[in-house]
């Protein structure tokens, strides 16, 4: 690695999208945007590219979810002068109208994110923990097997209602349905083990168990994507990093849909959330209220359900900052 030149600085922002990152690295009054891919070799084309730089480097990013933290994994890997940041969206959005960007495109966004950099307060970024990112792993896996496991009861229902059909294909799909139930029994163990060694996967563990509607199954999917955001986001931001929040379309007077949440988002999280958002509003009497008055002023059934899902979110988020249990009251106070 070249020495560095005494006085320099170079300040850097990356959008993230799902298919490419645009960069933009600038130094004194000088700005250059690049673009690499958004994989494991434009990562590393990214990295080295950086590296290269001879002076320290403050690169920052959103912390808008699976992405960004991939993204931001691979730099933190290559060291060197590299320092990172990763900042709440709504701050960094707010920054860039400050400056007077009223357009919100990927070259404007990263030239914000650069301007970020080099004048607020930067605060480095810590990687999550080794353990929450082996309980991610784990718990993505379980979720493919469990997917899997469905289709071959589906396929083996379908084959047994057939007379026409060899008995020895029926007995094979049984056998990968029992095969694929033993692997995701073990890979459950696994990320007990995963969550009992970490005391900080621990206490949220404990803390999910408590709301009714979260059960093991549906708390280890909900705690394995939440261990891996960065601790910067709020409880708006955990609803938009799941997709969750409402999109708008609206344009001058003729045109005004309802609303629909975005799913631009991390699905794993939402689909863990579904089950138990049913169950609480059967089982849970504020959630169950909170249900009962969406339904009562004319929203769909649907609606109101993807509302409470949002709500458990703000509960998740509750519980883990202030290390308290779940309190239904507090959460949909009585109007």
């Amino acid at each position: 690695m070249s020495k560095p030149e005494a006085g320099r600085q170079y300040f850097v922002g990356i959008d993230v999208s799902a298919r490419e990152l645009v960069v933009a690295i600038s130094e004194e009054a000088r700005t250059q945007m690049e673009t690499v891919s958004n994989d494991a070799a434009g990562h590393r084309q990214l990295a080295a590219r950086l590296r290269q730089l001879r002076a320290p480097v403050k690169i920052c990013l959103e912390a808008s979810g699976t992405y960004s933290l991939d993204v931001a994994l691979a730099l933190a890997r290559a060291g060197g002068r590299l320092q990172l940041s990763l900042v709440n969206p709504r701050l960094a959005r707010r920054f860039a109208e400050s400056l007077g960007e009223r357009s919100k495109t990927d070259p404007v966004d990263a030239r914000a994110l650069a301007e970020y950099a080099a004048r607020m307060p930067f605060q480095p970024w810590q990687p999550p923990s080794a353990a929450a990112l082996r309980l991610r792993s784990i718990s993505r896996t379980i979720t493919a097997l469990v997917r899997m496991g469905a289709q071959h009861k589906n396929r083996q229902h379908a084959l047994a209602a057939s007379a026409a059909l060899p008995a020895l294909l029926v007995r094979e799909l049984a056998a990968q349905a029992a095969y694929t139930e033993k692997r995701v029994a073990k890979l459950r163990r696994e990320a007990a083990h995963v969550i009992q060694r970490d005391a900080e996967l621990r206490r949220r563990w404990q803390h999910l168990l408590t709301v009714p509607g979260i059960g093991e199954a549906s708390g280890l999917a909900i705690l394995a994507e939440l261990a891996v955001l960065p601790t910067v986001l709020d409880e708006r931001q955990w609803v938009a990093h799941s997709g969750l929040d409402p999109k708008h379309h609206r344009s001058g007077t003729s045109i005004d849909q309802k609303a629909r949440i975005s799913k631009a988002g991390n699905r794993y999280l939402r689909a863990a959330l579904y089950m138990p958002a049913l169950v609480a509003v059967q089982h849970d009497p504020s959630l169950q209220s909170f249900y009962a008055r969406l339904v009562g002023r004319g929203k769909p059934k649907l609606q109101a359900l993807v509302a409470v899902m949002r709500k458990l979110l703000h509960a998740a988020w509750g519980m883990f900052q202030h290390d308290q249990p779940y309190d239904g009251a507090k959460l949909c106070p009585q109007l």
